[in-house]
């Protein structure tokens, strides 16, 4: 928005001033990598798999170690079908802690873990299939905590 200003300082007094001027001059170079990870955090968005599970961005790190933090929902009726995830370079590792578990239905399933307990699964989800039955009743709340390390 652009409006006029009387400022006895400027040379002249009737000059325009633009409301965002001062914002864009502060503007970095990394803003713009923050600024669509502002848009992520802390918002539920649609699983990738297309069934019917939510999740919410709780953080992001792209060094020294590349990790994310995830909640995820899954309300009555979401699953996940068996599938692997695949990652570019390096061993991707995922540690899925469940803070709430559904009364009936959403077991986390997984062909090869590396450490499986009834509420906490750490596994490589780009090496092993891996998949959530049908919830059944209630809702399941997991808290899921991802890194990629080295080359493969």
């Amino acid at each position: 928005m652009t409006m006029f200003v009387t400022n006895p300082k400027l040379s002249n007094p009737r000059q325009r001033v633009d409301d965002n001027a001062s914002a864009r001059s502060h503007w970095r170079p990394r803003d713009r990598m923050i600024g669509p990870l502002l848009t992520e955090l802390f918002r539920w968005r649609r699983g990738r798999q297309a069934s019917g599970y939510d999740k919410m961005l709780l953080l992001r790190l792209t060094w020294p170690l590349p990790c994310d933090v995830y909640l995820l929902r899954f309300p009555t009726g979401s699953e996940i079908h068996p599938h692997t995830d695949s990652v570019a370079l390096g061993r991707h590792y995922r540690l899925n802690i469940a803070i709430c578990k559904a009364l009936a239905g959403g077991e986390f399933r997984c062909t090869a873990p590396i450490y499986a307990s009834p509420r906490i699964n750490l596994f490589r989800p780009d090496a092993s299939e891996h998949s959530v039955t049908r919830v059944e009743s209630g809702r399941r709340y997991v808290l899921s905590f991802g890194w990629v390390r080295g080359r493969r």
